[in-house]
């Protein structure tokens, strides 16, 4: 399948940048911004290639594209768990190394064990761990962290009660507080929803939109019905990055995406 065409189209206000340029901006410092970043795996073939790419402070944008497009590589990127082979990544205004600690990351369900014999309180504790001053034992602060952010997820009083015994959906709220056990300013979430009925989910979409008062918030999401209803921003992810509102999300390119018979994002239309 080949990738989605290049566009000169922008976000509106955006300027014009060489390369695969994506702007998504308020006027004030960007939260994220890539300029010409390009990213492969051993030395192949880049799986991102010539991104620049800027995110506006409380924006809420979702990340969409086929498997194996660079949806999850972005993230990691923008988490500094890879670093490009070209090109800069800045977040926060700095590195993302140095700006992790103001980051809330939330994983797919599937990369952890649900069996695992922990208490809901010390899955949320784990968010912390960036933000600590010192090791041994969490205290008091980081306890009242926990609680509150238990209790922005509606969750509240369900410390003690064993992960394991949640719903999919009480899970998903759980690894969301985690996220922001540690107030940050930008969250990431890798495909939130995967596991979750069309109930659940959309409550739980509803709670991102109330998060995003305080926090600017990014997830990759294959729920383009969601996409949508919520955000207000759409990043494409095929190698190549194009951004567009959500108002343009009007059935035209997701056969370049996903191969398939539904379009929802025109990439040469003219924002």
């Amino acid at each position: 399948m080949s990738g989605p065409r290049t566009s000169d189209a922008v976000a509106p206000g955006a300027g014009s940048h060489p390369g695969s340029c994506c702007n998504i901006d308020d006027g004030g410092e960007p939260v994220v911004e890539l300029e010409r970043v390009s990213f492969g795996y051993d030395g192949r073939r880049p799986v991102l290639e010539d991104v620049t790419l800027r995110i506006a402070r409380l924006d809420f944008v979702s990340v969409i594209g086929p498997n194996g497009g660079g949806k999850t590589t972005l993230l990691k990127l923008l988490l500094g768990l890879l670093e490009p082979d070209e090109g800069t990544v800045q977040v926060l205004g700095t590195t993302p190394v140095r700006a992790r600690p103001r980051i809330g990351y939330m994983p797919q369900l599937a990369a952890l064990d649900p069996s695992f014999p922990v208490q809901v309180v010390d899955v949320v504790l784990m968010g912390r761990l960036g933000v600590r001053s010192g090791l041994g034992r969490f205290d008091l602060n980081d306890r009242r962290a926990a609680v509150r952010a238990l209790d922005r997820v509606g969750l509240a009083g369900l410390e003690r009660r064993p992960f394991s015994a949640l719903s999919g959906g009480q899970r998903q709220r759980v690894l969301l507080a985690r996220a922001l056990a540690s107030d940050p300013e930008l969250v990431l979430l890798d495909e939130p929803a995967a596991s979750l009925d069309q109930k659940v989910e959309q409550t739980f979409f509803e709670l991102l939109v109330e998060l995003n008062q305080l926090s600017t918030v990014v997830l990759v999401s294959h729920d383009l019905g969601f996409v949508r209803s919520f955000v207000r921003t759409v990043i494409c992810v095929h190698r190549r990055v194009h951004v567009h509102p959500t108002s343009a999300l009007d059935g035209e390119a997701i056969r370049q995406l996903y191969d398939g018979d539904v379009r929802l994002v025109h990439h040469d239309q003219k924002l």
